[in-house]
Formats: structure tokens, C-alpha cells, sequence
């Protein structure tokens, strides 16, 4: 039993002594750690337990994506875009991309281009401008929400190191022998999430699935992802399935011809 008993001397009104003091020392380290735990959740500092096998796994993906990322930055390919409105296809375009020195794609548009419409009269041109505008901006956000995918699609090492920082990962299992899931989420946007599925026998990337949305939370994007491998090993986006949820705008992209340069 600790017996504390304040001393009420002139030179030092706060002194204590202290019977039974490993007992003492033992409360006041606990409080110690309480204390410091409640000036980080003050501060907005993240507080969770380290998990040696999230760790591990995390440090295998940082590797496979940054070395597949160098690897891949010795193609060039080409890339089929399909954008479809409630299922109905209304354009579809061809690229030549290979990675910039920024380690963005730069695509090149090729193949034959759709030709300018034909005008009749003036009401022939009024009907053109309008349909020509609506085209303009289906076109408009399918590059916005292309471009969204686009920075989800090659995980970014210094990125997923920040989200374990933060707290925002979780480590499951994927289904399949060998394969792990990644949860993320708050990855590039506030409220976002993505599931990643990793191969530990591959060392790569398997797929992606994306939660996200554009300037406003209610403009929801949905983003699949699936890789594959090229007879070097080197793992690239095969298919991707981008959709714009409230306008019903879907962006089929599917990359192939492969070649190094």
C-alpha cells in the first residue's frame, strides 16, 4: 500500500515522500504513456500498433511497383479507349503511349480521325452545334474521369508509405493461394478507397479496385483494373473499366502490342 504523505515545508511546499515507491513510479510511467497518447490524438497524430506482417507485405508491393514501374518505361504500346453512355458506344479511339520522364503516360492519338460533320442549311447548323456541344462535354469528363484512373492505376511507392503512416492500411486476405489484399483508403482523395490484390509467387500487382469521385463526392467514379504479365515479367494494366456513376459513362481502355524501343 503507498502511503504518500505531503510535506509542508517552507522551502518546498509540493514535496513529497513517497513509501512503497516502485509502485509509485510504476502509476506515473502509466500515466506518462497516457499522457503522450492523448497529446497526439490532440494533435491529429496518428496512433496505431505496428503490424509486422502489414509491414512486410507493404515493403514487397513498394518493391514490385517501383522496380516493374523502371521496367516498363522501356515500352512503347497502344491503348484502345471506348466510351460508351448507357451502353451505347459513341466513340472509340487509339493511342501510341509510352511513359514520359515525369514516369506519366504519353499518349499520341493514331489511326484514321472521325470527320468533321457535314452542315445543311441553317437549322442542319444549329442541330450540328448542339449535338457537337454535347459531344464536347461527354468527351470532356470521359478524359476527366480517364485522367482520375490514370493516377490510381500505378500504385505509387512514397504514397503508400504515407497511407501506412497515416494509418489507412489493412492487410487481408484475397481468396486465391499466395495472394494478399491491401485496403486502402484517404490514398488520393479524402474518403476514397482502394483494394489492392497482390501475387507474393508473381511479385506483382494482380488487379484494382477503386472507389473515388471527381470534384464532388456525388460524382462517383468507379475503377477496375487488371494486369498482366509480358514474357519478360515486366506486370502491365491489360484492361481497365472506368465508370462515371451519375452520368452513366463508362471508359473501356485495353492496352496491347507491346514493343521495346
Amino acid at each position: 500500500m503507498c502511503d504518500v504523505v505531503r510535506a509542508r515545508e517552507s522551502a518546498s511546499p509540493f514535496r513529497i515522500r513517497v513509501k512503497g515507491h516502485r509502485s509509485v513510479i510504476h502509476t506515473l510511467r502509466h500515466k506518462k504513456v497516457v499522457t503522450i497518447l492523448f497529446t497526439a490524438l490532440l494533435l491529429g497524430i496518428p496512433v496505431f500498433a505496428q503490424n509486422p506482417q502489414l509491414q512486410e507485405r507493404l515493403g514487397e508491393i513498394k518493391q514490385a511497383a517501383a522496380a516493374n514501374k523502371q521496367a516498363l518505361a522501356q515500352y512503347t504500346w497502344q491503348e484502345q479507349q471506348t466510351i460508351s453512355i448507357k451502353g451505347e458506344v459513341k466513340k472509340q479511339q487509339l493511342f501510341q503511349v509510352q511513359l514520359g520522364p515525369d514516369g506519366k503516360p504519353q499518349k499520341t492519338p493514331i489511326g484514321p480521325q472521325q470527320p468533321p460533320p457535314s452542315s445543311s442549311g441553317r437549322q442542319g447548323r444549329l442541330k450540328e452545334r448542339v449535338v457537337e456541344k454535347k459531344k464536347e462535354e461527354f468527351q470532356d469528363y470521359a478524359q476527366q474521369i480517364a485522367a482520375l484512373a490514370q493516377s490510381y492505376t500505378q500504385p505509387d511507392p512514397q504514397a503508400l508509405q504515407q497511407a501506412f503512416q497515416q494509418g489507412n492500411l489493412t492487410l487481408g486476405s484475397a481468396g486465391a493461394p499466395g495472394e494478399v489484399q491491401l485496403l486502402i483508403k484517404n490514398y488520393i482523395k479524402p474518403n476514397d478507397s482502394v483494394q489492392l490484390v497482390f501475387s507474393q509467387a508473381q511479385k506483382a500487382i494482380q488487379s484494382l479496385q477503386i472507389s473515388s469521385y471527381l470534384s464532388d463526392p456525388k460524382d462517383a467514379v468507379t475503377i477496375g483494373v487488371q494486369f498482366s504479365k509480358l514474357p519478360d515479367g515486366t506486370n502491365h494494366v491489360s484492361t481497365s473499366n472506368i465508370d462515371g456513376v451519375s452520368k452513366q459513362l463508362t471508359v473501356a481502355v485495353q492496352n496491347s502490342n507491346y514493343q521495346k524501343m
